[in-house]
């Protein structure tokens, strides 16, 4: 019987090893295979380029970009191998597919023909060089989409800031390193554009809910104020709720100080004077659909796309935001000073430019511009012969100029950054235009509501100009001029939606109409 069993276990040993050597064997074959099958190589010339793009004509303009990848590339094949389509190009693929989370539409203008490739919706029918094209083709237009409009365009658009330079050689060496698209660091954008992108993830899940229902009130509206009960009062803390400037929703329709609360929250992130009075203009703000605020979170995610992160990493700059009425000076990547500003009409917009700010100017003289005279000061001289006088005017070589001194129309001091739309930022005589909620008024140039804390600021770092010397040159009836010791960015910019630094996003009037045409690019493109 031990026989037997002996016997017994030394077959299946036997057997055992008999398999493990077979299945090596089979092992070591496949692999010996692998290594003799070489890696696929498809040439792709720039004949057979040329013919790509006779037959899809939508994208002849990445043509120079994709010929001189190829050459580089020794004029072979970048996104297939010996199994199919690399990873890389299935990663590119998603994210193309995914660009409605970054406020684009996904409509590549052969669709029809790249899908395939990636999904088992239909069958492949292109040839393995026009797969590769057409693949490529793909990567150029994402690049192109998520950098935002050309700057052509954005010229056409009345955006004069520094724009970000496309690189396509960047794009293209990152084919090869593979880490360009995968790679979201939140470093290759204006911070913003990521904040803004959050934004619109938030409300877009507010879209799917349902959005926000209109607040209804009567004809003879007029206001609320604390104390008062109303359907309508229901309907804002519902409102206000939706978007989280109230946490919790009792459903009362009375106006109570939690209500009270978030309105002013509401006030101060929608560009009004903070108060607890509810008018009927921030009715209708409140009643703006949610599909209305996601277009103007996407048109400023565009805006961002054009702007250098580069910018934003300065020691010291000035940022203004026309349509917020704001000024900031920001040093070491923190806010050091804010002021209100009031900036130019619809008529006379002011610019989207920027400069480099080099003198301060105090007690300054207003050289008038000859429109101002043309339109306004020679008539009033037709009607009143001391029509100069009175205004504190006077001819200087042929042209006019406003003495120095309290009521001139610059105030007490002006900052100037030299640039070609004559705008500089300066202090004005018509204080009381600060307190209004629209502050468009000026002819172009941006006025200052605490011009004398900014002149004390910007010379934070010079022993010599103490505050009391600014007080007295800005008084002094004379002009006199100080050149900076380092030139400081002056950008003015133009955002309607804005994420400030608490995380909380900011609506602002579109008080020049150029969300509208901006959307309506993006959405035909």
């Amino acid at each position: 019987m031990k026989i037997f069993y002996s016997l017994v276990a030394f077959i299946v040993l036997f057997l055992a090893f008999s398999c493990n050597s077979k299945s090596e064997k089979k092992e070591d074959a496949k692999q010996t295979a692998e290594k003799i099958v070489p890696e696929i190589k498809i040439f792709i010339d720039s004949t057979q380029v040329s013919n790509f793009y006779a037959t899809y004509p939508k994208l002849n303009k990445f043509q120079n970009e994709v010929l001189a990848l190829y050459k580089k590339n020794n004029s072979t094949q970048l996104w297939l191998d010996n199994k199919g389509v690399v990873e890389f190009a299935n990663t590119l693929f998603n994210k193309y597919k995914n660009l409605e989370e970054e406020g684009l539409k996904a409509n590549f203008p052969y669709n029809e023909k790249i899908s395939p490739v990636f999904e088992q919706i239909a069958e492949n029918k292109l040839s393995q060089k026009d797969t590769d094209l057409m693949i490529t083709n793909l990567y150029f237009y994402y690049v192109q989409k998520v950098s935002g409009v050309d700057e052509k365009t954005t010229k056409s658009l009345e955006w004069l800031l520094p724009r970000k330079k496309v690189n396509y050689q960047v794009f293209s060496d990152s084919i090869h390193k593979k880490s360009t698209i995968s790679d979201d660091k939140k470093s290759k954008m204006f911070s913003q554009y990521y904040k803004l992108r959050d934004a619109l993830h938030e409300y877009r899940q507010i879209e799917k809910k349902g959005g926000w229902k209109n607040i209804e009130t009567a004809e003879d509206f007029k206001s609320f104020k604390k104390g008062d009960s109303a359907a309508a009062i229901a309907q804002i803390r519902e409102r206000l709720f939706l978007t989280g400037e109230i946490k919790e929703n009792n459903k009362s329709s009375i106006y109570d100080d939690a209500l009270i609360d978030a309105v002013k929250d509401f006030k101060l992130h929608n560009g009004n004077l903070v108060n607890e009075k509810i008018l009927p203009e921030h009715i209708a703000e409140m009643n703006i659909p949610v599909s209305d605020r996601i277009k103007t979170i996407i048109a400023n995610m565009e805006r961002c796309r054009w702007i250098d992160p580069e910018l934003e990493k300065g020691k010291e700059f000035i940022e203004v935001n026309i349509p917020e009425f704001k000024l900031y000076l920001i040093r070491n990547r923190e806010i050091a000073f804010v002021s209100p500003v009031v900036v130019g009409k619809a008529m006379t917009k002011t610019v989207i430019f920027s400069g480099m700010m080099n003198n301060i100017v105090f007690s300054p003289y207003w050289n008038v511009p000859t429109s101002i005279i043309n339109k306004e000061i020679k008539p009033g001289m037709a009607k009143n012969k001391n029509y100069l006088a009175q205004k504190n005017l006077e001819w200087n070589n042929g042209a006019v100029r406003q003495l120095p001194g309290k009521n001139n129309s610059l105030g007490l001091v002006k900052f100037l950054f030299p640039n070609s739309n004559n705008i500089y930022l300066h202090d004005t005589p018509a204080k009381s235009l600060f307190g209004r909620e629209s502050r468009a008024f000026s002819h172009g140039c941006v006025r200052v509501e605490k011009p004398r804390e900014l002149a004390i600021e910007l010379l934070k770092q010079d022993s010599n100009w103490t505050p009391a010397r600014i007080d007295k040159a800005m008084h002094a009836g004379k002009e006199s001029w100080y050149t900076l010791k380092k030139k400081v960015p002056v950008y003015i910019g133009y955002f309607t939606a804005w994420v400030d630094r608490k995380g909380q996003i900011n609506f602002y009037n579109d008080i020049y109409k150029r969300d509208e045409s901006l959307i309506k690019l993006l959405t035909e493109e």
